[in-house]
């Protein structure tokens, strides 16, 4: 039997026990609890800040001008490879023709034109590039930029056979703005010269002619669009 002393002691030294023990077992759960919020945290992606999305560029119809202006000053580039499944072409760039040069380059550079179609052909007349049935394209199209570009006809530059030109918007347009997606190329021999004044030519094929005669040979439905489609693979700068 323990004495009043000792039986004093053992209670206090089991409550300094008990008091010791407690705090360790807070300290472990909290440690715990912390490392699965942490690996919780980084499983989650990081969003983009505000600063972040307003850095996106977008083109509009205010700053497309300006835009295409700065970036034909730094362009020393004025031909491209247009790569399609039937065969590739070379256009050469017309330099007085900045805004629409600048344009299509701009667009090569940001592979708009991968995997869009040659969707209009029109015997002895025109090849149409630039658009597609894949909802890709106009995705591609929104992440770019809603805008149009200016006439730019009065450079001396004629339908010739092989001219590539750019085909006004189909909206409201009487000052025939040009839609800056898509692209035709005359067929034509030796051309199509009551399109001049009306459209801008901006350059013209130097190289695989006969590319662009046996797009203008396939067969065609509904609307002129291929029975077989014509992909664009690959715009290359050179």
């Amino acid at each position: 039997m323990l004495r009043p002393s000792a039986l004093t002691t053992s209670i206090l030294l089991i409550f300094f026990v008990s008091c010791g023990e407690s705090p360790k077992k807070k300290t472990v759960q909290k440690e715990e609890t912390a490392v699965k919020i942490d690996s919780v945290q980084q499983e989650i992606p990081e969003t983009p800040s505000k600063e972040e999305e307003e850095e996106t560029f977008v083109l509009n119809e205010e700053n497309a001008i300006d835009f295409f202006f700065d970036y034909a000053k730094k362009l020393k580039k004025n031909k491209v490879k247009i790569v399609t499944t039937m065969g590739s072409f070379t256009i050469q760039l017309y330099d007085n023709v900045p805004y629409h040069k600048a344009n299509f380059i701009y667009l090569a550079r940001q592979n708009y034109f991968d995997s869009t179609q040659f969707h209009r052909v029109v015997k002895d007349f025109i090849i149409q590039g630039g658009n597609s049935d894949d909802r890709k394209t106009a995705r591609k199209r929104g992440d770019i930029g809603r805008y149009l570009l200016p006439p730019d006809a009065k450079k001396g530059h004629k339908h010739h056979r092989g001219t590539i030109s750019m085909p006004s918007s189909e909206r409201d347009n009487p000052h025939k703005l040009a839609s800056p997606y898509e692209f035709f190329i005359v067929a034509t021999k030796p051309g199509s010269y009551h399109l001049d004044g009306s459209y801008t030519p901006f350059g013209r094929v130097i190289e695989g002619m006969d590319i662009v005669d046996a797009i203008n040979n396939v067969p065609v439905g509904d609307g002129d669009w291929p029975l077989r489609n014509v992909y664009i693979l690959d715009v290359e700068v050179l």
